[in-house]
């Protein structure tokens, strides 16, 4: 099932209608016109709580504005780990079982947010929120579930690779893992080829200035034809950060078909940046 759609076509062309109105009160419209369509959840599909894989359970916390939010808790209780997990932006994260299951099978605990909007979380999903579901989630784990931020791997796909560079900006986690993530709306409206919108994108979705202010070590998974968030994407997140920083590109690899397809150079790659930062440590 291909969930991640490409959000950010949508969102250049409702910034040129935006433009093309002209006005001081439609330009102010603009920011939940540009949500409405950069996020795509998905509130009806879910599973029965008897349904889900073994050790794995639902937990429920607030986000600093009061929204309540839900992740999927998956426990390995032969790790020392946890790895907080954001997912892309259609579907919510019931389709994503299979996948954290496969995480978890890497030696980690797994805590996949829901973010508002999705599945069983309050609220409705924008780019100021799901930063805010991020925190809430990261407090959850080492405040809640007790676990040391050096213990803390941090983990963001397509959209939520802007969930997660945000989290982790100055944090001492264990370590920052992007799967083709993009490095700003404006760069996606060049890609899009409406570079006419990129003064109308402002600084949303910045990875390329964020990442420079990452401190744990960062591994990046691209595939090499991606037509939704192009390689060149991950590459600009990578050569800006500052810090250790590792970069796999999967040939032939898409979009959406990274963990399926392509699945054992993948899953391979990731379980090798989780080895080699939890040796260290």
């Amino acid at each position: 099932m291909k969930l991640q759609r490409h959000a950010f076509g949508s969102v250049v062309k409702i910034l040129f209608l935006c433009m093309v109105v002209g006005g001081a009160f439609f330009l102010s419209a603009c920011n939940p016109v540009v949500n409405f369509f950069a996020f795509h959840p998905d509130s009806t599909y879910q599973l029965a709580t008897d349904a889900l894989p073994a050790d794995t359970k639902e937990v429920f916390f607030d986000a600093s504005d009061g929204v309540r939010i839900q992740a999927l808790l998956l426990d390995n209780a032969a790790s020392k780990s946890i790895t907080v997990y954001f997912h892309g932006n259609a579907g919510n994260i019931y389709h994503r079982v299979a996948d954290l299951q496969r995480l978890r099978q890497l030696g980690t605990s797994v805590l996949a947010v829901s973010y508002r909007g999705y599945a069983k979380s309050a609220g409705s999903p924008s780019e100021t929120g799901i930063y805010q579901d991020a925190k809430a989630a990261f407090d959850y784990a080492t405040g809640t579930l007790g676990y040391p931020p050096s213990r803390v791997f941090i983990f963001g796909r397509s959209i939520g690779s802007t969930a997660a560079t945000d989290l982790a900006q100055g944090r001492d986690i264990a370590g920052l893992i992007l799967v083709s993530p993009l490095s700003s709306a404006k760069d996606q409206a060049n890609a899009m080829g409406l570079g006419f919108a990129e003064g109308l994108t402002g600084n949303a979705f910045n990875n390329v200035e964020k990442i420079k202010r990452i401190k744990a070590p960062l591994f990046i998974i691209h595939g090499t034809r991606d037509n939704i968030i192009p390689i060149r994407m991950g590459r600009a997140v990578h050569a800006a950060a500052l810090g250790e920083k590792f970069f796999a590109e999967i040939d032939g690899a898409g979009h959406n078909d990274l963990s399926s397809r392509y699945a054992r150079q993948y899953w391979d790659a990731i379980r090798s940046f989780l080895a080699k930062v939890s040796a260290k440590n």
